[in-house]
């Protein structure tokens, strides 16, 4: 399985990733094992979805990083943000 993962760093801007061992993943993240989200720690997973498929993975997480995918990721996750 690999996995798209949204974290919520201190500065309020999301990390978007994707690795194919996401409770590793996020401990290396909350760890400060990872160079860009280590200065905003802590980190929050705020969402995941799974693919089967590696390049399904890639191709989701890269509409994520667009300014299109970063819009949908706010309305997904509004109520979500409102609280963090």
């Amino acid at each position: 399985m690999y996995y798209v993962y949204i974290l919520l760093m201190s500065n309020k801007k999301f990390y978007i990733g994707y690795t194919s061992n996401l409770k590793r993943r996020i401990t290396e993240h909350r760890s400060g094992g990872n160079k860009t989200t280590k200065k905003f720690l802590p980190v929050k997973l705020i969402f995941y979805e799974c693919y089967l498929n590696k390049d399904d993975a890639t191709r989701r997480e890269g509409y994520f990083k667009t300014s299109k995918g970063k819009t949908a990721l706010r309305i997904m996750l509004t109520k979500t943000l409102e609280n963090n």
